[in-house]
């Protein structure tokens, strides 16, 4: 199977990347980034200043299952409609060009409280993302819902890290789906989900990645 894998160098996408090349499932994992991945066996790594760039070339690389684990926070993209650029445009694009291309299987990391109708910007987003790649026609999409992801991240995200600190030390009193989802868990969940390929949307809670 081709897997094209949006995200590679972040927290899940990193972790998702390393299971794909180790997976004999998959033939071929195209991952472009904007600075070049260490080289490997099966990679393809197209390196573009601009991932949006790679659109056009889906047609010829032709896909066969899709993972995204895109993802910014507002503070990091600097403004809310870059942020949504990354979190709802890129992937909606990708899902749109993919599937055009001939793919058949999704998997996307969206957030616990995902909801169209929110009031919060952040989980509005997450929400409109998915309802727009429910509607590109996938025949298997998962959806993943994490709570907080745990890892070592490239870059510090201090109000994160301020709320994980505290969410660990209310761990055990807290209900699983607001317990923190370790990154190789989503990562995990995204591969079996892309290698079965079940008909249909499922969602996975973030108390199924614990």
């Amino acid at each position: 199977m081709k897997l094209l894998l949006l995200g590679a160098t972040g927290l899940v996408g990193s972790e998702a990347l390393a299971l794909a090349l180790a997976n004999d499932a998959f033939s071929e994992v195209i991952a472009p980034t904007r600075k070049p991945l260490a080289p490997a066996a099966k990679l393809v790594n197209p390196v573009v200043s601009r991932l949006e760039d790679l659109i056009p070339e889906l047609a010829s690389l032709r896909p066969q299952a899709v993972i995204c684990a895109l993802g910014t926070t507002q503070a990091k993209a600097g403004s809310k409609e870059a942020f949504r650029h990354v979190d709802h445009e890129l992937p909606v694009a990708f899902g749109k060009a993919a599937h055009a291309a001939g793919a058949e299987t999704f998997a996307l990391v969206s957030a616990v409280g995902a909801s169209a109708e929110s009031r919060f910007f952040y989980t509005r987003t997450k929400g409109e993302v998915e309802k727009d790649i429910q509607a590109i026609g996938f025949r298997s999409l998962t959806i993943c819902r994490p709570s907080l992801i745990g890892g070592e991240r490239q870059e510090t995200r201090r109000a994160e890290h301020a709320a994980m600190a505290l969410i660990r030390v209310l761990t055990p009193v807290l209900p699983k789906r607001f317990r923190i989802n370790p990154a190789s868990s989503i990562a995990a969940a995204l591969l079996n989900a892309v290698s079965e390929a079940r008909p249909g949307c499922r969602l996975i809670s973030s108390d199924e990645m614990n």
